[in-house]
């Protein structure tokens, strides 16, 4: 089986000796090096996690093929912690949101769908956007990089989860959704990867402009939106509409630093 041939589904079957075989081969091909494979079961899903190092920069081995990403608003059941923060934090606040959270939901959740992915090496850490957003795709390019798009960042994140956020629906009252805190936000990801772990520090904009994952620059934790609203920037299909109509207007101009940029390497 060659990479081309390496879907998801395969990846989580491979035993340790032949996912190792595979991700030697995407570290040769990519003139990097296999730093280590984890094959260890993970809380979040997945059967191997394998962290190659090239020029550098450490990335992980995302396998592609048919996936389900997005998230079933209408199907979601808030938990009552949920409900409660929404009911008496979220609508008391008079910040003028829908009575309902799953049509607040609705309005930034990508929808449920299953998409054919290639299979990629991915960045374990985001970059800080080093220029405009319009030019970062030639910087990356000029490198053999690019961005990857909203389904590639969203299946890297989630790695099959059909919950809320990549580690399930919930989030722990006492931690909060930035900083060093612990909780499951801070762990690398079933891939590997350091991803939604920051609503401050996370807002990764991916090749469609309008689609910026991973946090919303702190705005809903600064407004006091409640904890919902504060912990849903992580969720995996929350593409952030206002961070990217922010990152893509006037103001972004002046504070593109404060974004992020996940490079991504293909293997074909």
């Amino acid at each position: 089986m060659s990479l081309a041939d390496l879907t998801f589904a395969r990846w989580r079957a491979l035993d340790t000796a032949t996912a190792t075989r595979h991700a030697d081969e995407a570290a040769r091909r990519t003139g990097g090096r296999l730093l280590r494979l984890d094959s260890s079961p993970h809380p979040d899903g997945g059967g191997h996690r394998a962290v190659i190092e090239r020029a550098g920069e450490l990335y992980a081995l995302v396998p592609g093929g048919e996936v389900a990403v997005g998230f079933d608003v209408d199907a979601w059941q808030p938990l009552p912690e949920q409900l409660v923060s929404y009911r008496e934090e979220s609508l008391a606040g008079g910040f003028g949101f829908e009575t309902d959270p799953r049509d607040r939901l609705a309005r930034v959740m990508t929808p449920p769908r299953t998409v054919t992915l290639p299979t990629v090496l991915m960045a374990v850490e985001p970059r800080k956007l080093p220029e405009l957003p319009s030019l970062v795709p030639e910087l990356l390019a000029g490198d053999g990089l690019r961005l990857p798009s909203p389904d590639e960042w969203e299946h890297a994140c989630g790695a099959g989860a059909r919950t809320l956020f990549r580690w399930g629906d919930g989030y722990l009252a006492d931690v909060s959704p930035y900083g060093a805190g612990g909780g499951p936000h801070c762990l690398p990801n079933a891939f590997g990867l350091h991803i939604a772990f920051d609503v401050y520090d996370t807002a990764e904009m991916t090749s469609d402009p309008g689609s910026v994952y991973g946090g919303d620059g702190g705005e809903a934790v600064c407004g006091g939106y409640g904890s919902l609203l504060e912990w849903l920037p992580l969720a995996t299909a929350n593409r952030n509409p206002a961070t990217a109509a922010f990152l893509d207007g006037p103001e972004g101009e002046d504070m593109f630093a404060d974004f992020n940029a996940r490079p991504v390497i293909d293997l074909d």
